[in-house]
């Protein structure tokens, strides 16, 4: 029994070991074999198009969600924001993306005066119900329209994609991480 204890120590210690060869790990859960991130072309809040392949060479946060929303997207966006600015000056090789799950509302110039309240850098990208359902199914996210009292809302899925310098997937942050989650990982995707 005490040699089946030792082996078993003996095992996570040299896994630990191999772990910190490696180098630190990313807090996101990380997409493993990373994979080029599925590309669109959507109206964008800058008055152009925007793809996601116009910023490789810097590190993308991509997220999904609505202007009107008054849970979850504000504090996202808000964290972001705090995470970018933290970064200091690495943070000019950090671009935000956010696509709306809400084109009947979200025009690009009211994703521009929406975005600018948490950061002006950030890029809103808006579209066709079809457009954007295309995007939504590359990336798995789920929107669903529910009425409330005096209009409707979206329930919608409130994870950030973290996508490398070279456009690949790297890993997907949870709703609810701080701001530090996001400079730490981001660090360490603008070292590769």
């Amino acid at each position: 029994m005490n040699r089946r204890v030792v082996l078993v120590l003996c095992l996570l210690v040299g896994a630990s070991a191999l772990g910190a060869a490696e180098g630190p790990e990313l807090k996101a859960g990380v997409f493993s074999p990373a994979r080029v991130a599925p590309d669109f072309t959507l109206p964008a809040s800058t008055g152009r198009a925007v793809t996601l392949s116009q910023y490789r060479g810097k590190v993308v946060l991509l997220s999904f969600g609505y202007t009107s929303c008054t849970e979850v997207c504000p504090i996202t966006l808000a964290v972001l924001a705090q995470a970018r600015r933290q970064l200091g000056p690495a943070g000019a090789d950090l671009q935000v993306v956010y696509v709306t799950v809400d084109p009947e509302h979200d025009t690009a110039e009211q994703m521009r005066r929406y975005l600018a309240h948490f950061d002006p850098t950030f890029v809103g990208a808006t579209g066709t119900p079809a457009q954007l359902a295309a995007v939504r199914k590359d990336y798995g996210i789920s929107a669903t329209r529910l009425p409330v009292p005096g209009g409707y809302a979206y329930a919608h899925s409130s994870y950030v994609y973290l996508i490398d310098r070279a456009g690949k997937l790297s890993a997907l942050m949870p709703f609810g991480h701080a701001a530090e989650d996001y400079v730490h990982d981001v660090a360490l995707l603008l070292k590769k």
